[in-house]
């Protein structure tokens, strides 16, 4: 299984910011994953603390 997430959380002016941000988007969609089967073709968009959509993550073959 290759698990793949890509995320871009655009807050320049603020690192604090984006630092917990990625850690709030990274704790509630890891915690999220039991949802999914975690097989191939398995995924769903990521959206930040305002709901706007930053990323997403899937499941592909190796």
């Amino acid at each position: 299984m290759k698990f793949v997430l890509e995320v871009d959380i655009d807050t320049p002016h603020d690192k604090g910011r984006t630092v917990a941000e990625l850690g709030r988007v990274l704790r509630y969609w890891g915690g999220n994953l039991h949802h999914y089967e975690l097989v191939p073709g398995d995924g769903s968009a990521i959206y930040d603390s305002a709901y706007r959509e930053v990323g997403h993550w899937k499941i592909v073959q190796p």
